[in-house]
């Protein structure tokens, strides 16, 4: 069978973000010892059940950006085609770039030659180490910046999906976002908060899928990302 990388963070209550957003719900409110008194089932079989309640701003955890979510007239998740959301990837090294650092043409050129692959509308991983943060506080605001000229290189490369670990393809508290103005000029979008990217580096080609909920009108949605490689 190919070998399957999970690229999802665990979804778990109160998970890190940043400070514009309520922090989010997850709690079981129903547990199977709770439900017997519901008296379901037979008295042969009784039948017990469990269950969660989910409250969350739509971009907390591993999730893809709408075009929606960078401006005003974008379409929102449930209406974006839904072969943007997998098809063929690569990750891109750049463990290099200091925290706060800010990745360029440059790097990607360099980081595209080692990784062998020629970027021609792939969907783009980029592998910065950030996500060794998590759960910690500097995972908010320790991730490198996707300069706007490395989204404009993306994009003319025909890739119209890029993910990173981390809040943000930006640097969020320099309020500048220089990457999230490119992809709302170029029509492109983004996954963010992703994680094991690290086991994607060198492996050239691969398959990737983060496919969102059909939220009606929503900015993002939360995504269970995943590559599949052909080795064994």
């Amino acid at each position: 069978m190919p070998k399957i990388i999970d690229l999802t963070l665990p979804y778990t209550d109160h998970m890190p973000c940043q400070d514009a957003f309520p922090a989010n719900v997850f709690v079981q409110l129903r547990s199977h010892e709770d439900t017997r008194s519901l008296e379901m089932g037979t008295p042969e079989d009784p039948f017990t059940s469990a269950w969660h309640y989910i409250s969350t701003v739509d971009h907390i955890g591993t999730h893809i950006d709408a075009f929606y979510h960078m401006s005003p007239t974008g379409l929102p998740i449930d209406q974006m085609p839904l072969e943007l959301f997998f098809g063929k990837a690569v990750c891109l090294d750049l463990r290099h770039i200091p925290d706060r650092g800010m990745i360029t043409p440059k790097d990607l050129e360099e980081a595209e030659r080692k990784a062998g692959v020629n970027i021609d509308g792939h969907i783009v991983l980029l592998c910065t180490g950030v996500s060794r943060y998590y759960p910690k506080p500097e995972c908010i605001y320790s991730n490198p910046g996707l300069s706007g000229e490395a989204t404009h290189w993306l994009a003319d490369h025909h890739s119209r999906v890029h993910g990173v670990e981390g809040p943000s393809t930006d640097i969020m508290d320099t309020k500048l976002f220089p990457s999230h103005r490119v992809c709302r000029e170029r029509k492109i979008t983004h996954y963010e908060w992703l994680i094991h990217l690290d086991q994607l580096v060198g492996k050239g080609e691969f398959q990737f899928y983060g496919v969102p909920l059909r939220l009606t009108g929503a900015s993002a949605s939360p995504v269970r990302a995943f590559a599949i490689l052909n080795e064994m």
